[in-house]
């Protein structure tokens, strides 16, 4: 979101314009950058940028100059700085998982990728924490801590492929975000380099430190106050046992009143997903997991705790299921068969290949009671637009997740699914909801926040913002949208980011 008023939007410049000539400005860069990660560390050729044109929102694209691979908080410090020194805009990049456009590059800039830092760097049972680096893969983390009696709770779907300082900037969700939170809940502290190239920490092991919560608001921040370089996570507990069902629905009607009453009856199970008929033929076709390809809706139920009390949550669950006309509940007997039932549904988004070239996943919020109406809209809203449009989501907190189906190598097809997104998040707004529960405002939903938060909300969170990162220089454009007089079309439509794929 580029406001022509606002003089860090064209900070790259001069940079881009020496990009060709190989010279200048742009060759001092690379000189510098190569000074302090080597020349194997750093990619500037057209073809090799590709790759990093984009996240997992392939809506938009935008190519960054430089892309640099740091091995420690003191590099990414250095390069910060010189970032700084040429005046030129810079963002962080992980895994690359997020669906909102978080790594998108505005109008390019350097692009600090934290692949390489991924080293736990210690473990401490007794205290119930981990210090890890940004590029940690979420699920390295999870087997590393298999057999210590712990693990880390927050588990988003991505959690084979995305990183903890990616889980961090976006405050990650998962299907275990009912009963234990999602990753602000699980971040005791942090280091991160600030826009400046100056190193802070904030929070610390302990459970409780005096003063402001600085490390709470530094999570989900997205990228606009800086890079976080190391954290320090809580570790919980394993669960003394668990109950895990699958249980499958003629109709989703059947199934969404079912989690309503689960909820109201105060059972709070560790997760409640839902899969509609269209993710449950990919899956099938897929995998071969045996699901009712007629079925209407599947729910994966778990809940989890002491061994004495989960038979009783098991039976009332079932008896909720049955009287809102459950078809079949299968039961996971044995650590292996719930390891599976986990599979289908941690891979559903990889089974999705199968059914689309491209897809966009929405991450709306409404109240429980409200699913009904939503998926009914998000049906509706498939049939105006003729486009297919498959559920899987977080059934028990009631984020959902549309899933758009198009060819990104049709423009038409792309507008189609910018207008039918734009219509069920504006629809979640309606129901009492939220544009996201857990993938972030980004780019992809800037033009939201003047929708959900007024004049006054909007400046105290810039200020907030200004103070980790005054020029604006870190992660640019990004969640808060400029303030002027520009329509809201106005604005989308001259979104540097948004352009037809290629």
């Amino acid at each position: 979101m580029v406001d022509p008023d606002n003089q860090t939007s064209h900070l790259v410049a001069p940079v881009l314009e020496q990009l060709e000539r190989g010279s200048g400005p742009f060759s001092s860069l690379i000189q510098q950058l190569t000074q302090i990660v080597g020349k194997n560390s750093l990619l500037y050729d057209a073809d090799e940028l590709l790759v990093y044109e984009c996240d997992g929102y392939i809506v938009d694209k935008s190519a960054p100059d430089i892309v640099v691979f740091p091995t420690s908080t003191e590099q990414i410090s250095s390069i910060v700085k010189i970032c700084n020194q040429f005046n030129v805009p810079f963002l962080a990049r992980g895994a690359g998982t997020s669906l909102s456009g978080g790594c998108l590059p505005i109008g390019g800039g350097v692009m600090i990728v934290l692949t390489r830092m991924k080293q736990i760097l210690e473990i401490n049972l007794r205290d119930r924490y981990a210090i890890v680096e940004p590029g940690m893969v979420n699920l390295h983390l999870t087997n590393a801590l298999k057999g210590t009696g712990y693990h880390y709770a927050p588990d988003p779907s991505s959690q084979g492929s995305c990183t903890i300082g990616g889980n961090i900037a976006t405050n990650s969700g998962g299907p275990h975000t009912l009963k234990y939170g999602v990753t602000t809940n699980h971040v005791l502290g942090l280091e991160a380099v600030l826009p400046d190239g100056s190193v802070i920490n904030l929070g610390g092991p302990t459970a409780e430190t005096p003063g402001y919560d600085l490390h709470g608001v530094y999570v989900g921040n997205e990228g606009t106050f800086g890079i976080c370089t190391k954290a320090i996570v809580r570790l919980t507990r394993d669960p003394e046992a668990h109950r895990t069902m699958l249980a499958v629905f003629q109709t989703i009607s059947d199934a969404t009143r079912a989690i309503s009453e689960i909820i109201a009856a105060g059972i709070i199970p560790s997760a409640l997903e839902m899969m509609d008929q269209g993710i449950i033929q990919a899956i099938e076709e897929a995998f071969h997991f045996g699901f009712p390809l007629d079925a209407g809706a599947v729910l994966l139920i778990e809940v989890d705790g002491l061994e004495i009390a989960l038979d009783e949550e098991a039976r009332r669950i079932v008896e909720i299921c049955n009287a809102h006309n459950v078809r079949e509940i299968q039961r996971a007997d044995t650590p292996e068969e719930r390891l599976l039932i986990w599979k289908s549904r941690k891979q559903a988004f990889g089974a999705i290949g199968r059914l689309s070239p491209s897809y966009c996943t929405q991450d709306g919020v409404v109240p429980r009671t409200r699913l009904p109406e939503i998926l009914e809209f998000i049906e509706a809203t498939s049939q105006k637009y003729g486009m297919r449009i498959v559920n899987v989501f977080h059934a028990g907190d009631g984020n959902v997740h549309p899933i758009l189906l198009f060819d990104e190598r049709d423009q038409d097809q792309i507008q189609q699914v910018m207008e039918a997104s734009e219509e069920i998040l504006s629809k979640c707004l309606e129901l009492g909801g939220s544009v996201t529960g857990e993938h972030g405002i980004g780019v992809e939903k800037i033009n939201f926040m003047s929708r959900i938060f007024n004049e006054t909300d909007l400046s105290q969170m810039e200020k907030v913002r200004n103070i980790f990162n005054p020029r604006q220089i870190c992660s640019r454009d990004k969640v808060l949208p400029p303030h002027g007089e520009k329509s809201q079309a106005a604005v989308s439509l001259s979104h540097p980011g948004r352009r037809a794929p290629h």
